[in-house]
């Protein structure tokens, strides 16, 4: 899987961007079983399950570039369609990826997923995490590429200064999540703990991950993030955290919500800017991007119809390209026969070259003419026609 990557493009309105990695033993086939029942109960039209290679592998009928190749560490292709709201059709695509080395092996199986609209993304549409992953606690593919966060959960900060200096600087630099920090007034009990992330509509439940700052942790957890970010959080409060880079003006006092309780209840304010946030233009990783660009440019899954209209497109497309070919074969075979001429006439003559004409001189300049100009300089002296008159010399030579 591609490492992170500077960008200056932001995410697509119609677009929705997820990775992470799956810590069980079989990731593909907990993405299958889903899939299959989720087709079997109607939610979504469609889906292929893809080995890499065939993914990329490129035909007459449906060529396909590099950009379609998900690289030598990927493991599966996923495709699935469905439909939302006014049957506006959704496309996925979600690859897994081996580890990078054997080191990282304890880390899991990577994962990445794209989706696409047929119009601007709608946060109270199904999550495309949950269309190809159970929706279930028992199923552990929710982990962080960040190491030790999870998305549908609680995280605690770490107690560690240096610990939490490079907590705070991977998520902002290298996820593509949303990040919240919470500060806990006071230890809060079983409905407190409960992630506010909960209460967020369905496709923003699994783009923001939650951290928490237990009561002890106020000032050490305000110290660092206003040193590493610029930014702190109130006792009781909670805070949207800044991405690096950014593509908008990001004011910290607004994303800054001063008392959050933690009692079960629905936190609307601090719900109001999550959602504020997210719908800001974000950040486009350049591995983001190209798996976009696999969805695309490398996407399978077309209904008969979309079959039929893209045979019938490259039928006309070949069909230009051989009207084309055959153009350019005529004006060759042309420009071959002009130059045989010239050869001929090179040949009858008596080597004398003849300096061109003005007008020749203002001619177009093609290759093959110059070609044939520069042979018919050497033909012999032009026989004078019966009946010419020949230059007299002047008198008393």
């Amino acid at each position: 899987m591609d490492k992170n990557s500077t960008s200056s493009t932001a995410v697509p309105d119609t677009a929705w961007l997820g990775r992470g990695r799956h810590l069980g033993p079989e990731p593909e086939r907990d993405v299958r079983r889903n899939l299959l029942a989720l087709k079997a109960a109607r939610v979504i039209d469609d889906f292929l399950d893809l080995d890499p290679v065939e993914a990329a592998r490129s035909t007459d009928l449906y060529p396909r570039d590099e950009t379609a190749d998900p690289g030598p560490s990927a493991r599966r292709v996923f495709e699935a369609r469905w439909s939302v709201a006014d049957g506006i059709t959704v496309r996925a695509q979600l690859t897994t990826f081996d580890p990078e080395s054997r080191r990282a092996k304890g880390e899991g199986v990577g994962w990445v997923l794209a989706a696409e609209a047929e119009r601007a993304w709608e946060a109270g549409w199904p999550s495309p995490a949950t269309v190809f992953w159970p929706d279930s606690d028992q199923v552990p593919w929710d982990h962080e590429t960040v190491p030790d966060v999870r998305l549908r959960t609680a995280n605690h900060l770490p107690k560690d200064d240096d610990d939490l200096r490079r907590l705070l600087r991977a998520c902002t630099r290298q996820s593509w999540a949303v990040h919240v920090v919470i500060h806990e007034a006071m230890t809060p009990d079983v409905l407190g703990r409960r992630p506010v992330s909960a209460f967020l509509p369905p496709s923003l439940r699994h783009r923001v991950v939650e951290h928490r700052a237990t009561p002890d942790q106020a000032l050490i957890a305000d110290f660092v993030m206003k040193r590493e970010l610029g930014v702190g959080i109130p006792r009781g409060g909670a805070v949207v955290l800044p991405p690096t880079p950014r593509l908008f003006e990001y004011d910290a006092e607004h994303f800054t919500v001063p008392n959050v309780f933690l009692d079960g209840t629905e936190p609307t304010a601090l719900l109001a800017r999550i959602q504020e946030f997210a719908a800001l233009p974000q950040h486009l990783p350049a591995d983001a991007e190209q798996a976009l660009t696999r969805l695309r440019r490398g996407w399978h899954l077309l209904t008969p119809d979309e079959e039929l209209a893209h045979a019938r497109a490259m039928v006309t497309q070949y069909a230009k390209a051989l009207e084309a070919m055959t153009a350019s074969c005529d004006l060759y075979r042309e420009a071959a026969e002009s130059a045989l001429e010239a050869l001929a006439d090179a040949s009858r003559g008596g080597g004398a070259p003849r300096p061109a004409s003005p007008t020749t001189s203002r001619e177009d300049p093609s290759p093959w003419k110059a070609l044939t100009k520069s042979l018919s300089r050497f033909r012999g002296p032009t026989p004078q026609e019966p009946g010419s008159e020949s230059p007299q010399p002047p008198h008393g030579a």
